[in-house]
């Protein structure tokens, strides 16, 4: 696997890998940004998310047709001294659907046991919640 990313002026630079698809980022503009693109650490918890649901929804793939709703939720919390690195990850799976909790929290175990190569890869805690219709499980 390889992402070539390149500086476009500023702070900004777009990776793109192996995919071909795009992806910019930029600093806030507090770093002094244009906020032209996702920050690397916004970037780094939508990974987590869309790494760890696309492994829940292959192992639930059975499931999937009555399944009508996935969303997840990361929030980062970081150390105070620079480099700032997370420490705790709380990851919020929002499902609608009929599924029993039973089976969704396998998925999301095996996913972070076995198959996420962006949580093992975290150094940072992470904790998984699930909100199963409404009603947290």
């Amino acid at each position: 696997m390889r992402v070539i990313t390149k500086w476009t002026g500023g702070r900004a630079f777009t990776a793109v890998g192996d995919s071909g698809y795009e992806i910019r980022m930029d600093a806030t503009k507090a770093y002094g940004g244009r906020e032209k693109g996702a920050t690397p650490t916004e970037m780094l918890l939508g990974s987590l998310a869309g790494c760890i649901g696309i492994d829940v929804t292959m192992i639930l793939k059975p499931y999937l047709d009555k399944i009508n709703h996935i969303e997840i939720v990361t929030h980062g919390l970081r150390a105070e001294e620079t480099p700032k690195e997370f420490t705790d990850i709380e990851v919020t799976f929002n499902i609608n659907g009929e599924i029993t909790p039973k089976k969704v929290w396998r998925a999301i175990r095996l996913g972070e046991e076995k198959y996420c190569t962006v949580s093992a890869s975290l150094k940072a805690n992470i904790f998984y919640k699930l909100i199963l219709n409404g009603v947290e499980q």
